[in-house]
């Protein structure tokens, strides 16, 4: 079995965790009467900071994921195994978790630049599963 469909999946579970966290947080506020379903526009701040940085952790997520389950089951479906692809795709979900916790953390430059990193390292990651990849099918 490909040991990269794990962390594939760790992301996504960790993605639906955090839109989750956004819906219950909304579904309470609709049901307590303190806010109207449309009331939660679309990239204006609205709820806590808390709220808020979960919101747009999830939202980058949505933004990474796409990516992420293209290059892992493109490399599963071309039924070649290379244990640096599948050290790879740990290393994304834990950047992802790293990005995730730096932006739930506060907007501070030292929590921006571990967040920063945390992408960086994904998209480093990325480009070298998409060199393995390349390199796997022709």
């Amino acid at each position: 079995m490909f040991s990269s469909l794990f962390p594939l999946i760790a992301f996504t579970a960790w993605t639906i965790l955090l839109v989750l966290i956004v819906v219950s947080f909304r579904t309470v506020q609709v049901l307590a009467g303190s806010k109207k379903s449309n009331e939660f526009p679309a990239w204006i701040q609205h709820g806590s900071d808390l709220y808020w940085r979960i919101h747009r952790a999830h939202l980058n997520c949505v933004e990474g994921l796409p990516v992420f389950a293209v290059l892992v089951l493109t490399f599963i479906l071309s039924g070649y195994q290379n244990d640096t692809f599948d050290l790879l795709a740990w290393i994304v979900f834990g950047a992802r978790i790293l990005q995730t916790g730096a932006h739930l953390s506060g907007g501070g430059v030292w929590n921006v630049n571990v967040r920063f990193t945390g992408f960086i390292i994904q998209y480093i990651c990325f480009t070298a599963m998409l060199v393995i990849l390349v390199r796997s099918i022709l």
